[in-house]
């Protein structure tokens, strides 16, 4: 990979972004990496209109990794209260995790947390049965709350339960 440049998500991007995320998350093509849900979650991830609002969304960003001109990952920030920020939706092509790419996303988008939020703390979600990506998140600082949250979806599913997981900024 050559040198990351990362910038805000624009409307314009949402043709690129939507598959990208869809390929990291879903389906055959997410197997490739290994912080995939395809063994978990069979449903789409996000969807154009999804991605279209938090990117119109004051309180959020979507920050855009490119490599030349190509997408290759994504971090979305947002406002969770006077000093802190939720970071989501972070996605590295399949094809290229475990190049480092991941922790440059997170160290982006913790920067653009403070920059843009103010913030003093990052909270995040995984679901609990992820063991080695909580790790990750781990070896980077992020600890575990003791707060479980339910995972979205009618009926609710508790083998899909959110650990949160906090670091200070």
């Amino acid at each position: 990979m050559s040198e990351i440049v990362f910038r805000a998500a624009t409307a314009n991007d949402i043709a690129a972004l939507h598959p990208l995320i869809e390929r990291a998350y879903r389906g055959e093509t997410a197997k490739a990496g290994w912080t995939h849900e395809a063994d978990l979650l069979f449903d789409d991830r996000t969807s154009a209109e999804e991605l279209g609002g938090l990117i119109a969304d004051p309180a959020r960003v979507i920050l855009l990794a490119h490599d030349g001109d190509i997408l290759v990952g994504c971090v979305q920030v947002a406002r969770a209260g006077r000093d802190r920020a939720y970071l989501g939706m972070l996605t590295v092509e399949p094809t290229v995790q475990a190049s480092g790419l991941g922790r440059h996303l997170l160290a982006a988008a913790e920067t653009e947390a403070v920059a843009r939020f103010g913030a003093r703390r990052m909270e995040m979600t995984v679901i609990h049965r992820r063991a080695e990506l909580i790790a990750w998140y781990g070896r980077r600082g992020y600890a575990p709350t003791g707060e479980t949250r339910p995972f979205p979806v009618d009926p609710p599913r508790p083998a899909l339960d959110f650990v949160v997981l906090e670091k200070a900024l």
